[in-house]
């Protein structure tokens, strides 16, 4: 900890600074790929939606010991019944959980009635839970304008508190954020409940909240920075990153360790349920949320800032004060030895630099 402590304190400074801006296409490879296999996974494998999204029916059977045995037993009567079973899991160790597609009352009946006399338990402690077809497109719906009416105020905020770019570049990375973790929920198969859309709404604001931490810094890091020659926006931006970097390193493993509990615990003792849609869009959503922050929206804002013309001229008068500084070093790094020295230091600076070429003679 306490290496850390000084290397961020190096990294505020400026002792010790990464380049991160600067390799932004290396950053954007990566999202890349990652993009490209979200897409391909959600393409062949599909999201493994719930019953509240798509319609169906669940039947929760509570058991002494759930085993593969159950699982099988619980496939078996839904199939003797003559009905097709979507998906059955156990829950909880003492719970297996059927669901099909969409049955009415009397089937429903039929096949709780099946469920009971095969498990060898009570009709009335088996919940049964109907989802019609139009209900579960409702909440399809509303979760797609809930998804959609958080963005728009985002990027209203974003403009009326920073500007425009940073508004853009921030949205550019909560949709890299959505669609990772949308394809980390494809790739291994856990079902998109309810539960899981408000892990999704969350990690937008956790991904949103890192973000404006860094833009804040930006903003601070490049008020006034057309005024001189000193550094250009990308520099000063990449500053703003590293003196934010550790902060946020800090940030994610406090806020990631309680939600890898949650989501380890769950699936090794509470089995897949609510708690593991909800703690895995947390886990995979934070994780990413913190690589876009900070090397994914602070690059574009900076691609984006670029082509405008007063950081142009500004990139120009910087490089033009280096180049000239250089020669000047190069000139005095020819001049013989014993030769005047042509220097355009005051006369006190002269003077000193007299001295102490008396000084190294004698």
């Amino acid at each position: 900890m306490a290496s850390l402590s000084r290397l961020g304190n190096s990294l505020y400074r400026g002792d010790v600074s990464f380049n991160i801006v600067g390799r932004r296409k290396a950053w954007y490879a990566v999202s890349g790929i990652l993009l490209i296999l979200s897409i391909a996974t959600l393409g062949v494998r599909g999201l493994n939606l719930g019953i509240e999204f798509k319609g169906g029916a669940e039947f929760s059977v509570p058991v002494a010991q759930a085993t593969d045995q159950s699982v099988t037993q619980g496939r078996e009567t839904v199939i003797a019944a003559g009905e097709t079973p979507s998906s059955v899991t156990i829950v909880g160790g003492d719970t297996v959980r059927i669901q099909t597609p969409a049955l009415t009352t009397e089937e429903s009946n039929a096949l709780s009635s099946a469920l009971a006399e095969s498990f060898g338990v009570p009709e009335a402690e088996i919940k049964v839970q109907l989802v019609g077809p139009t209900w579960g497109d409702e909440v399809s719906k509303n979760a797609a304008r809930a998804l959609l009416v958080f963005l728009v105020l985002v990027a209203i905020f974003l403009a009326v508190y920073f500007e425009w770019p940073m508004a853009i570049a921030a949205l550019v990375a909560l949709a890299h954020d959505v669609l990772i973790t949308v394809g980390v929920y494809a790739l291994s198969g856990f079902e998109v409940t309810p539960a899981s859309v408000i892990g999704f709404l969350t990690i937008l604001g956790y991904s949103l909240y890192d973000t404006v931490v860094v833009f804040d810094k930006v903003r601070e890091n490049t008020h006034g920075i057309h005024g001189g020659s000193r550094s250009t926006y990308s520099e000063a931006a990449n500053l703003a990153l590293n003196q934010t970097l550790v902060r946020s390193i800090n940030t994610s493993i406090v806020a990631l360790l309680p939600v890898l509990s949650i989501l380890v615990v769950g699936v090794s003792l509470l089995g897949v349920g609510t708690l593991n849609d909800l703690a895995l869009a947390l886990f995979v959503g934070m994780l990413v949320g913190t690589y876009s922050s900070i090397f994914v929206a602070t690059p574009i804002l900076c691609q984006i800032k670029e082509r405008q013309a007063e950081n142009i001229a500004l990139a120009k008068r910087v490089a033009a004060r280096r180049k000239s500084g250089s020669a000047g070093d190069e000139v005095k790094a020819v001049v013989a030895p014993g030769a005047p020295i042509v220097s355009s230091a005051g006369p006190r600076q002269q003077q000193v630099k007299k001295t102490r070429a008396r000084r190294t003679k004698q």
